[in-house]
């Protein structure tokens, strides 16, 4: 019997927490040919998140509960995650609501059919039309700047992969990962299934404009080296320009010596926009200086305060045998 694991990462979700895990077991159990676990990652909530987990732990030996240390991030946590699991495929679950749990039965389908990728694309949303009008111009951009990469549009990184996708993305060594784009560069067969994205269910969104810059910075900069070459295109563009502009003043005041007065304004506006333009380039450069550091760096993804129902310890080889024992306890 094939095992299914199901990451679902989570902060600050004390009203959503269970109906996410009981949607999940009502599916498992009707369908009924998989062993599952479902990995809860807390992200050092400050509500009452854990304790809602700790008490489903303790009734369903199926359910694990990881609490990192503090609040490592939008990033790097989920990945922990990922890590964590044993199963022979891996389906990763917002604790939102707003990625519904019945779509796991057709990414189940699709994978059983010999996809190692099963990706879950949004076809409509319910989200603030603003909001999602910047999702699009985001996806639509880092398609365009991607490097020979085919990026996946309206995929936030619900969906299934299989054993040997997590295996490869484990082979990245990135402390600070960009999965939708490691999905991406990975390029196995894939499949897609269309979803309604539902308002959230409970509490507040924990996105805000820091981010989703963070996120659309870390996308661009991860799959595509376009941005610092369109930094030293502009910088030869400018260089010809003030060449250009530079003569074409001298040859005018060599003819209008008497008449013609440059004055002050000229000088300040181009200040102003070269220094605009500098920043900018700075600010670019930025970023993927940021990303080496963070590589050079190489800190661990999360440190874990507590973890309950895993068989094994941070650190330890994920045992694929993990679930044997405990597969169908709390059904």
């Amino acid at each position: 019997m094939k095992t299914i694991s199901v990451v679902t990462p989570c902060f600050n979700e004390e009203g959503n927490v269970r109906e996410v895990y009981e949607r999940v077991r009502a599916l498992m159990q009707a369908i009924g040919r998989y062993r599952y676990e479902h990995i809860f990652i807390d992200n050092a909530s400050r509500d009452s998140t854990f304790a809602v987990l700790s008490a489903i732990a303790a009734s369903d030996r199926n359910v694990k509960v990881i609490r990192n240390a503090r609040n490592f991030g939008h990033v790097r946590s989920p990945m922990h995650a990922l890590f964590q699991a044993c199963g022979d495929a891996v389906i990763v679950l917002m604790s939102d609501l707003q990625d519904p749990p019945e779509v796991l039965a057709e990414l189940l389908d699709q994978w059983e059919q010999g996809f190692p990728i099963v990706i879950a694309v949004k076809r409509t949303s319910r989200e603030n039309t603003p909001m999602l009008l910047l999702r699009k111009i985001f996806y639509r951009l880092v398609n365009r700047l991607a490097d020979d990469i085919e990026t996946y549009e309206n995929f936030t990184g619900f969906g299934l992969y299989d054993r040997k996708v997590i295996d490869l993305v484990r082979q990245f060594g990135d402390p600070y990962p960009y999965f939708r784009g490691m999905i991406a560069e990975i390029g196995l067969p894939h499949a897609e299934v269309p979803y309604e994205q539902q308002r959230r269910k409970s509490g507040k969104s924990k996105n805000n404009f820091y981010t989703l810059y963070d996120l659309a910075m870390l996308g661009i900069t991860k799959l595509s080296k376009v941005p610092l070459r369109l930094v030293t295109f502009a910088g030869f563009a400018g260089s010809l320009l003030s060449l250009f502009g530079g003569s074409v003043y001298f040859a005018y005041k060599l003819l209008f010596w008497r008449q013609f007065t440059v004055g002050i304004a000229p000088i300040a506006i181009g200040m102003f926009f070269l220094g605009s333009l500098q920043l900018l380039f700075i600010g670019i450069l930025g970023e993927y200086i940021g990303n080496i550091h963070t590589q050079v760096h190489n800190r661990p993804l999360v440190v874990e305060r507590e973890r309950l129902n895993f068989e094994h310890q941070p650190g330890e080889p994920v045992p694929r045998s993990a679930l044997t024992t405990h597969a169908t306890a709390g059904q």
